[in-house]
């Protein structure tokens, strides 16, 4: 049975002083009637919408043609992005109780590899609107992360969990299991079993969970799943971290590898970049030279060709590259 859903009659949100102007001068030009209004820059009205731009730099639309002003105007003309808004209306599954997956590390030489879950809800979504919570990798300040990892954290009703897999644990993981995919894998289902542990903290309780697809077939992560995960549906789709529960795991993921990886410098007095460069294999020279090569499986991913070649070992060749 198809579901009717009730189109949008208010809508908040923030615009900057140039999306105002331009939002004014449409304003203007449309025949809006323009009143005062306490504490707010301007506000205007026609026989189906109220539109009020406070000091505080909030848009506040109100009125039966709120949805069709928000799809043709504010979003396309002022904007100039779509948001969470009358998409959510249309599309009710953006705003469903789900939990999203995502890690962070995997990519880098030094420091561990973390996953992150976070469950989120309709309230959850709402409140994070306007707070910049996007996919980790598009954030590029430490710092940022940070902050928005504490949001995420102090959002009431969000639950979350980090999973660290430290480098001694994840080396011998990695011998064991011979595919990073897999270790990948038991990462994502033992968050997602915490999550569910903590369901009772969940209202309501999640549909699904939702992660990257990182490995050939989705069976990969499903067969790892543990007890209380099996209860979920499983969700793998490419670009995966557009997802907003995606992207805030990806934040808490990313923040736990580099508090994790900022420890580890201070503890060696060495410094370790991230990702694998050359700027990464003068670091591991420098680490061997203070510590020994006998201590580089503590603080790196030994299954990378860089471990073969700081310690003046033979590189074979590269293996071409393909989804396991």
């Amino acid at each position: 049975m198809k579901r009717t859903v009730k189109p949008l009659t208010s809508y908040t949100t923030k615009l900057t002083p140039e999306q105002a102007k331009e939002l004014r001068k449409y304003l203007e030009g449309q025949g809006f009637e323009f009143r005062e209004v306490p504490y707010a820059q301007f506000s205007a009205a026609n026989d189906k919408l109220n539109v009020t731009f406070y000091e505080s730099k909030k848009l506040v639309l109100q009125g039966k043609g709120t949805q069709e002003f928000i799809e043709f105007v504010l979003e396309p003309q002022i904007l100039q992005e779509a948001r969470l808004g009358y998409e959510a209306v249309l599309n009710p599954e953006l705003l469903a109780p789900r939990v999203g997956v995502d890690e962070s590390g995997k990519g880098d030489f030094f420091g561990p590899m973390c996953i992150a879950g976070v469950y989120v809800n309709e309230a959850i979504i709402s409140q994070w609107k306007d707070k910049g919570i996007r996919d980790s990798k598009s954030i590029s300040s430490d710092k940022r992360i940070i902050e928005l990892a504490e949001i995420i954290r102090k959002t009431p009703g969000c639950v979350t969990s980090v999973v660290p897999i430290g480098n001694e644990a994840y080396n011998r993981l990695h011998e064991k299991l011979r595919s990073v995919n897999a270790i990948l894998a038991w990462g994502h289902a033992r968050v997602i079993e915490n999550l569910m542990g903590l369901s009772h903290q969940m209202r309501p309780p999640p549909v699904r969970a939702i992660s990257d697809q990182f490995a050939t077939t989705k069976s990969t992560v499903e067969r790892a799943l543990m007890s209380l995960g099996r209860s979920l549906e499983l969700v793998q789709r490419h670009k995966a971290e557009e997802d907003i529960a995606v992207a805030a795991a990806s934040i808490l993921a990313r923040n736990e590898f580099v508090t994790r990886l900022g420890k580890m410098e201070k503890q060696y007095g060495v410094p370790f970049p991230k990702g694998a460069s050359t700027a990464v294999e003068e670091a591991a020279q420098e680490f061997i030279k203070k510590h020994g090569a006998d201590n580089l499986p503590k603080v790196a991913k030994m299954h990378f060709r860089t471990a073969l070649k700081v310690q003046g070992l033979p590189v074979p060749p590269a293996k071409p590259w393909k989804r396991s």
